[in-house]
């Protein structure tokens, strides 16, 4: 009797959120053949989008955890992969291991940019002593080490964009003195205007933060970060929030199609048939990923295309939600990126609120909301599925809107996603509400859903009360 030798796996590079997504859609759409992960990492998969809730000490790291990966999964943590053998389809690690692949999915992610700064690295590249990065939960911890925390050391922060805001929230709330550093003219300049800025920024000042934008930085020498005027800030810890770029070094030592990301078609696929790639690695179209959405949705369009042969990438739907403290803050799409028929602005500055949507025909493009969070949580909704906003535009704003015109709760399409910090749909929540969780406590720890941002609670709610309504029509209760 002849052994037969195992089919090779399809094998994914890279253990985030996009890869953890394809799996669970994988076994969705009825594919069950087996899978090898291969994790630089030596945690298990986690939500990266939530490392700031840890940065401050609100989530302990194992809460970030995302969900065991379902069916014929292995899954090798600590395994850094150096090498793709297109002709033999192996690959390689840095411990010697040898992986063979059937097809291969290349979801390795984005690495922290080191801008050009003088004296941000050594004579041999590495990063100077006291410039940390924020990309990992090892990042995490080692800007939260113990003795540091205790001397108080002063944290500067290169760059003011979401991430920049929200580690500057974190290490305020954990009592560090904390000074953030942009060059523009506000944070987060690239996608709120200047009211929205202002009230970003005092809402910083309030926390402590001091907030030196208009000038950029000039050069960096352990523990001091000289600006351009020629300021000097302490920088005991001098963390860069400058941005990512697509991890293309094993793609592009293989010989597939790189730019600025590596280069997919509707299929998700590379000038490779056998290797595609999803994520902050993957540029579709000319456009990088850069958001958990866009990685959501071409995974989701991945194992579609893997399971049933169907092709085309579904647009996804933009929605930030910066932790920073008080009041809400969201930014649907990119503001000013579509021509609006129609622009809503409401100006509260007395209450520290602004709200901005911009809108094509009755349907939200994009907009900015800060403060008012009723508003915030119908807007988001309204946006996400795609569905006109109602006539009073007011109301909606301050949040009195009347019942929008839609789908109830329980007739949304189970797979449209209610919780985005976790990707939980309607269907998870549906599943478990009728396994007992009836209350929204519950759902959150059965589901995850409301733990991340907290912008769900009202949808989730609503879906509870809708479906006890049906229960309770159903059984004559």
């Amino acid at each position: 009797m002849t052994a037969t030798t195992p089919a090779a796996p399809l094998l994914v590079i890279g253990n985030g959120p996009a890869a953890h997504q394809l799996l669970d859609r994988l076994r969705h759409f009825g594919c069950q053949d087996p899978v090898t992960v291969l994790g630089a990492e030596d945690t298990p998969a986690y939500h990266r989008a939530l490392l700031t809730s840890a940065l401050d000490g609100s989530l302990p790291a194992e809460a970030m955890e995302l969900p065991p990966a379902p069916g014929d999964t292995t899954i090798h943590t600590g395994a850094c992969a150096v090498r793709i053998d297109r002709a033999r389809r192996l690959v390689h690690t840095a411990d010697g291991g040898v992986f063979p692949y059937s097809r291969l999915v290349l979801a390795t992610g984005a690495a922290p940019l080191i801008p050009g700064l003088p004296g941000l690295r050594t004579p041999d590249g590495e990063p100077a002593a006291g410039v940390a990065v924020l990309r990992t939960l090892a990042d995490c911890a080692r800007l939260t080490d113990p003795a540091e925390m205790a001397a108080r050391a002063p944290v500067t922060i290169l760059g003011a964009g979401s991430l920049g805001v929200e580690a500057a929230f974190a290490l305020a709330l954990k009592d560090r003195p904390v000074t953030l550093v942009h060059p523009g003219p506000w944070p987060m300049d690239h996608l709120l205007d200047r009211t929205a800025g202002t009230l970003v920024c005092d809402r910083l000042a309030a926390a402590g933060v001091e907030v030196v934008t208009g000038t950029p930085a000039a050069s960096y020498v352990p523990g001091t970060l000289t600006l351009a005027d020629g300021r000097t800030l302490p920088a005991d810890i001098l963390l860069l929030c400058t941005g990512v770029l697509p991890e293309t070094g094993l793609a592009r030592a293989a010989g597939l199609g790189v730019r600025t990301g590596i280069v997919v078609d509707d299929r998700l696929g590379t000038d490779d048939p056998l290797i595609h790639a999803i994520g902050d690695c993957a540029e579709h179209r000319g456009n990088r990923g850069g958001s958990l959405a866009s990685g959501w949705a071409q995974a989701e369009a991945l194992a579609r295309h893997l399971a049933t042969g169907a092709r085309g990438v579904a647009a996804a739907r933009r929605v930030l939600r910066p932790r920073i403290a008080g009041p809400g803050l969201v930014v649907l799409g990119i503001p000013g990126s579509v021509p609006a028929d129609e622009t809503i602005t409401l100006n509260d500055p007395a209450n520290g609120r602004y709200a901005r949507l911009e809108l094509t025909g009755e349907r939200i493009g994009s907009g900015v909301l800060i403060g008012f969070d009723r508003a915030i949580a119908t807007t988001t909704e309204l946006y996400v599925h795609d569905l006109p906003v109602p006539r009073d535009r007011l109301s909606l704003l301050l949040g009195r809107a009347a019942r929008v015109a839609r789908k109830g709760p329980v007739d949304l399409c189970p797979d449209s996603v209610v919780c985005l910090c976790n990707n939980v749909t309607h269907q998870d929540l549906t599943d478990a509400w009728h396994a007992g969780a009836r209350k929204v406590t519950d759902l959150a720890t059965a589901t995850r859903a409301t733990t991340g941002c907290g912008g769900c609670t009202r949808q989730v709610e609503s879906i509870c009360t809708a479906l006890a309504s049906t229960k309770a029509a159903a059984t004559g209760s």
